[in-house]
């Protein structure tokens, strides 16, 4: 019974979440989309492992 007021604050922070639109840097995210050689090393990195796994 006492599950009321704990349910209707997960549901108001769960609405402002869905429904804000936070401060996005589109530049920044246009610079990392266009250059993604800066993350290739990384993601090379992470199939050499899973294959050493086996």
């Amino acid at each position: 019974m006492g599950r009321g007021r704990q349910k209707a604050k997960h549901t108001k922070v769960a609405r402002e979440l869905k429904y804000s639109s936070p401060d996005m840097d589109l530049s920044q995210l246009q610079r990392e989309l266009t250059n993604p050689a800066e993350d290739e090393d990384f993601s090379a990195s992470e199939e050499s492992d899973d294959d050493s796994r086996d």
